[in-house]
């Protein structure tokens, strides 16, 4: 596994999707950092538009890039704008990194998500699992997005020796989540609705699937901290994992977040609504070897989140 010091002091580093939870704890965590750190709106400039993303990167000429824009979404967002996830995602994709190579950045960090693993692959989910398996059903397009990414970055580098890497998040949450109706992912929806619960004083809450499924949950500024670790110490082809190594069942996740929140009535399971994978565990081997360890418990990081909603209050 390649390893090189890169060094960010100094650079003019574009962060992609600021605005978003895993920008925002990116962007956090490189005020830290002796960069000049550079970003731009939507409004402004769409990373979907190849002349303006193109002509933007020519005016600007960043050094460093981290390529956190993405259209996310949890189970329902991914099964209902399938379109969207896929032709917004490669388009995005695309043009920055190709925007990337023409303008001689130095490094570039495309940032995947651990949904490009197949649904039945091995557990621990190994780097090199990717294609070598049907993906889960309900993310489908966005995974084959994030894929296109990757290979995309993998060629760039083979075919122009280009220093672009990608890392593979698990599940994050915290500050900067999506807390709407329909469209969030599992952390964020349960902490809404068990708040709400307690709130009203409802006796019951129902918690989507069967809460069998495992998942491994990832605080999101401890994802950022090991963005920027990677960026500075890893320069290789191979994807690196990003996680905590440990699991819990969505039901155990579920009574956690019950007794952050205070809530103390009963919790059933909506078998009808879908599980998605049974298990998503990140191999996080190669990145214990590149040095870095998650820092904030599963428990610390709720308590975080919970107060974060608190704070921002509910979208």
């Amino acid at each position: 596994m390649a390893s090189a010091p890169f060094e960010l002091k100094g650079k003019t580093v574009y962060l992609a999707g600021h605005r978003g939870m895993v920008g925002s704890a990116l962007a956090r965590r490189l005020a830290q950092e002796e960069v000049r750190l550079v970003t731009v709106e939507r409004n402004e400039i769409d990373l979907r538009d190849q002349a303006k993303v193109f002509g933007w990167f020519a005016k600007t000429r960043p050094q460093v890039i981290f390529l956190a824009a993405a259209k996310v979404g949890g189970i329902v967002a991914n099964n209902a704008l399938r379109a969207e996830f896929l032709y917004d995602n490669i388009a995005i994709a695309t043009n920055v990194i190709h925007a990337a190579h023409l303008n001689g950045v130095e490094k570039l960090m495309f940032l995947g998500s651990s949904c490009i693993y197949p649904k039945l692959a091995p557990q621990p989910l190994r780097e090199d699992s990717v294609l070598t398996g049907p993906l889960e059903p309900t993310n489908e397009p966005y995974a084959i997005a994030k894929i296109a990414g990757i290979k995309m970055v993998e060629a760039y580098r083979r075919q122009y020796g280009s220093d672009f890497i990608s890392v593979m998040p698990s599940n994050l949450y915290g500050p900067g989540d999506n807390y709407r109706y329909e469209y969030s992912h599992v952390v964020a929806a349960l902490i809404r609705r068990f708040h709400e619960a307690t709130v009203s004083g409802a006796k019951r809450v129902l918690v989507w699937g069967t809460g069998t499924p495992c998942r491994e949950f990832l605080y999101v500024d401890d994802m950022a901290d090991a963005c920027v670790h990677l960026m500075k110490t890893f320069s290789g082809a191979e994807l690196i994992n990003i996680g905590t190594g440990e699991d819990i069942t969505i039901a155990e996740f579920a009574r956690l977040v019950a007794e952050i929140v205070g809530y103390q009535g009963e919790i059933a399971f909506d078998a009808s609504r879908p599980d998605g994978t049974p298990r998503k565990l990140l191999d996080v081997s190669r990145l214990a070897e590149l040095g870095w360890h998650a820092k904030t418990s599963l428990k610390d990081g709720i308590q975080q989140a919970y107060h974060a909603f608190l704070t921002l209050g509910e979208d």
